[in-house]
């Protein structure tokens, strides 16, 4: 064991560590040391009552140590061959069980099977993994990353190669042999088909195949989710949306009112520096096989919380991610972000944040596991409130924002600042790089058109062949105050 047992008594409970008085519930015991060999391995010590940590002993521990290694080896599968010992302490004897992190993951109950009997350990309690879970523990027990698998019924068309190649330009040319170096596309049977990484960095209509895989921001009024202030869905391609979030959280991060202010360091309330490597961590390392929501960015009065599907890879506890220790889930993602600039080395960037918060004076930020997800809190150095002020356009005004200034999203404001004289839907697409029909409709062009900034030609036939969009002296008001000019 790595600590003697005079300090593992002291610790409390966690992803790594449980206490048990006795062997009398031993599916309990049982799922706990499956837990453990499926996730970051933990010592097990029977003994010990968890409540006040009174050392109780075990009676008769020969044969108390033979029934255990029986229960193991007639309960668990695949073979789970865990170091047992019998230790004295304080004139007692305790059983200590030391489970590491499996090979031959996933293992599970012999009684429940193995798509109902597979336990993963989360903070000090046992989880059922459901199936998505179950074929991520079978990829890392194989060194096999969910998205560096083909999409053999897509073709390559299927990815945004044109956007790819922009947001690589100066850092290489993608040629078809480059796509394939970088896992974008793969070789299925003779021909090529994007990969789950590829289609999830720059697919052309990646929701259909990934649901979840964009990002919901929201800024809250108070500490608690009583109220959402503002709120964006973020829908671009995967290293685009680093930036959107940025300019999401931007809109609530200045001290001061005046919005010329706006590229002075002195006026962020937020530490964006920070708050940028969590989000590019959340999206690298986040596991997207899960189902159930998106990759989620609140703001509160007092944190910013940026929080992802999956938990952690096994073998990893949060002391180690806190350490700067990484295992890289997304390959194919983090060799991307690597190239672009956007990440230095795997791990740096957590050690990073510690090192930054510090050095600024702020509390030390959190990361958790809750449910199937991991949470990373960033807390700001004082409170920073919201208040509701004024009504525009059906949207609440920030007390620091002048109240001419309606509160938009990132994707209006790139709207706002394309738009050149009177563009029809496929024009204004174009120049904003998009392929979504879809998406380009309900967070781009709807709510401009809801927020009056710009307006259509044919106002009383929307569907008319000769349709075109142009910008609304109120639009040109917005831009006006957001320091940027009508390309009109």
């Amino acid at each position: 064991m790595t600590l003697p047992i005079h300090q593992l008594i002291t610790k409390p409970e966690g992803k790594t560590l449980e206490f048990k008085r006795d062997l009398s519930s031993p599916k309990n015991m049982l799922k706990t040391l499956v837990a453990f060999a499926n996730s970051a391995g933990g010592v097990l010590l029977v003994g010990v009552a968890d409540e006040g940590r009174q050392v109780t002993g075990v009676d008769e521990p020969l044969d108390e140590e033979e029934r255990l290694c029986n229960l193991i080896a007639d309960n668990i599968e695949p073979r789970l061959v865990p170091n047992v010992e019998l230790i004295s302490f304080h004139e007692k004897t305790l059983l200590a069980v030391e489970v590491y992190p499996s090979g031959t993951r996933p293992h599970w109950l012999k009684s429940e099977g193995p798509l109902e009997g597979v336990y993963v350990r989360l903070g000090s309690t046992n989880r059922k993994a459901d199936r998505a879970l179950i074929e991520e523990l079978k990829r890392s027990a194989a060194g096999t990353a969910f998205d560096e698998m083909p999409l053999p019924e897509l073709t390559a068309d299927a990815l945004d190669i044109a956007a790819a190649k922009q947001m690589f330009k100066g850092v290489r040319t993608l040629s078809e042999k480059e796509l394939i170096t970088l896992k974008l596309l793969t070789r299925v049977q003779g021909r090529l088909a994007p990969t789950i990484g590829g289609m999830l960095l720059f697919g052309v209509e990646r929701d259909q195949h990934f649901s979840d895989a964009w990002i919901q921001c929201g800024r809250f009024e108070g500490t608690t989710k009583s109220f959402i202030f503002d709120n964006t869905e973020i829908h671009d391609h995967l290293p685009a949306m680093v930036k959107r979030v940025i300019e999401f959280i931007q809109k609530h991060a200045m001290r001061g009112a005046d919005l010329s202010q706006i590229r002075r360091r002195d006026v962020w309330s937020i530490p964006l520096s920070i708050v940028r490597e969590a989000v590019v961590n959340a999206i690298v390392h986040a596991d997207y096989s899960q189902t159930g929501g998106p990759l989620r960015i609140a703001i509160y009065d007092d944190r910013v919380e940026v929080e992802n599907p999956g938990i952690l890879v096994p073998g990893l506890t949060l002391d180690d991610v806190r350490q700067g220790v990484s295992k890289l889930r997304n390959k194919v993602i983090g060799r991307v972000f690597r190239e672009l600039g956007l990440i230095e080395q795997w791990g740096s960037g957590v050690r990073r944040i510690f090192d930054e918060a510090h050095k600024l004076g702020l509390p030390e930020p959190k990361i958790e596991e809750i449910g199937m997800r991991l949470r990373f809190t960033v807390y700001l150095a004082e409170p920073v409130k919201v208040h509701r002020t004024a009504q525009v356009t059906g949207e609440v005004t920030p007390q620091a924002t002048p109240q001419v200034t309606p509160q938009v999203t990132p994707q209006v404001q790139r709207v706002l600042e394309n738009i050149r004289g009177e563009m029809t839907r496929g024009e204004l697409m174009e120049v904003l790089e998009l392929k979504d029909r879809k998406h380009f409709r309900e967070d781009y062009l709807q709510p401009a058109l809801r927020t009056g900034l710009i307006e259509m030609s044919v106002p009383d036939k929307p569907r008319s062949g000769r349709q075109r969009y142009r910008l609304t002296d109120k639009g040109r008001l917005v831009l006006k105050a957001y320091g940027k000019k009508s390309r009109s």
